[in-house]
């Protein structure tokens, strides 16, 4: 992998960040405001930090850092709606991007188990001469 700008899990993160920084920008729970930006924000941030670290392990657990941000939004979003910040259209929209993008992400994390196991089995196998 070269660069996170170039997974697609990464990209829609960071569009759903944008929409979710947009369509807050007005609300006025300053404290709910920041808290639903930063978890927005944590989902595409925690992809790019994991690619950059030295490891597939590191990657993987960024992966699952970015996973949780995007159930805490999840649930902010339809607390959001609760307090009526949000018209249940917006949160059809925002939950199932969120569902998407978690998705992806636990597909990333599948195969980055995957490719551990086909690795360890590697290094176990007996060398034969």
């Amino acid at each position: 992998m070269e660069t996170f700008e170039k997974l697609d899990v990464w990209k829609e993160a960071k569009t759903l960040t944008l929409e979710v920084y947009r369509g807050f920008r007005g609300c006025r729970d300053f404290s709910f405001r920041d808290q639903i930006q930063r978890a927005a924000l944590s989902v595409p941030a925690n992809i790019a930090e994991g690619v950059e670290r030295n490891s597939a392990a590191e990657f993987k657990n960024f992966l699952g850092i970015a996973k949780g941000s995007a159930g805490e939004l999840r649930a902010l979003i339809i607390i959001a709606v609760d307090l009526a910040y949000l018209e249940n259209d917006q949160l059809e929209i925002l939950l199932e991007r969120c569902v998407r993008i978690s998705k992806r992400i636990h597909c990333l994390i599948k195969s980055l188990e995957n490719r551990f196991r086909l690795q360890k089995r590697k290094v176990l196998e007996p060398v034969y001469q």
